[in-house]
């Protein structure tokens, strides 16, 4: 299942164009049009700061497209061919979440590396590096479930796909992903701290820029271990519902 979905991935040009040129797009455009205007406290660059946020939200439109596949699966009939094959029931989605991981692997370091042409450094040592690449990819992760899910539910590629980034971009953009939560309208500073989007830029923002702190850390792996204990078995048995149907 794992090798089906990164060879479409390869052979279809506008996912190729989501894994490569989209990102990249991302790391310039957020870099070159925010970083004129916008000074957080405690970083020389803006980039040092907004590089953390670019990831999640380039994982989560990477993501998306999980679950446009998913519900094309069920549109043409490849859910009852996988039914006939010597497999466990989430062997589908387990190969999806897998290639999305390996896919998400490629794009940090993507750009990363881009990133990295134009001031990006990690400040932190490299045990705090590889910390954060672990904890964007299980971001990652639990972004592909849920959107696995949700294209079980809707069982519409199209509506698949609007609805995610729908659900998604306002939280992202309601974050600290581009900018303090302080600088936020008072009525919406509240949210945003409660945001799990906040949870997780902030860690990975202090896993890259040094001054860790445990509490941040653990937040957000309990969001994201949260989120999959969640989405994992609601998508195995909206999963087999729509097997059996």
């Amino acid at each position: 299942m794992t090798g089906r979905n990164l060879r479409r991935l390869v052979r279809v040009p506008t996912l190729i164009a989501f894994a490569t040129v989209q990102p990249i797009m991302f790391v310039l455009l957020f870099t070159y049009t925010f970083g004129g205007a916008i000074h957080p406290p405690g970083v020389t660059t803006y980039i040092d700061y907004v590089l953390p946020g670019i990831w999640v939200l380039s994982l989560a439109f990477g993501c998306s497209q999980t679950g446009v596949a998913v519900a094309d699966d069920l549109a043409t009939g490849m859910i009852d061919r996988f039914r006939a094959l010597p497999a466990a029931r989430s062997a589908p989605l387990a190969g999806r979440a897998v290639a999305d991981a390996v896919r998400n692997l490629f794009v940090l370091a993507l750009m990363t590396g881009v990133a990295s042409l134009i001031g990006f450094r990690f400040h932190a040592g490299l045990p705090a590096a590889l910390a954060a690449i672990g904890l964007a990819l299980s971001v990652g992760v639990a972004f592909s479930w849920i959107f696995a899910l949700l294209g079980l539910l809707v069982r519409d590629p199209e509506s698949a796909g609007i609805g995610g980034l729908l659900a998604v971009i306002p939280l992202i953009f309601t974050s600290s992903t581009f900018a303090p939560v302080a600088t936020f309208p008072g009525w919406l500073q509240a949210f945003a701290k409660i945001n799990p989007m906040t949870a997780v830029v902030d860690a990975l923002r202090a896993l890259t820029l040094g001054g860790l702190t445990s509490e941040v850390i653990w937040l957000a792996v309990g969001w994201v271990a949260g989120l999959l204990a969640a989405a994992i078995p609601a998508a195995v048995i909206a999963f087999r519902r729509a097997a059996a149907s």
